[in-house]
């Protein structure tokens, strides 16, 4: 994940727990509820990018593993 990804990832929880607070303290259901939304799609987000991350990472190894097998059939 590039580090432009995470932090706007993060930045929008960030937001969304703001909102949510901001509409809990003043009894704006419909502010807290938009904030748990921000919340949950940036997790969401950056759970996907990490297992993204996470599969690519793991398709190298794979590859790197076979690169140093070399080819010894006969």
């Amino acid at each position: 994940m590039s580090t432009f990804d995470k932090v706007k990832q993060q930045a929008q929880q960030l937001t969304g727990r703001a909102k949510e607070a901001a509409g809990r303290a003043g009894g704006n259901r419909d502010m807290e509820d938009a904030g748990k939304r921000d919340r949950l799609e940036g997790s969401a987000k950056e759970t996907g990018q990490n297992a993204k991350d996470k599969a690519a990472g793991a398709v190298e190894n794979a590859k790197r593993q076979f690169r140093g097998r070399g080819d010894n059939r006969r």
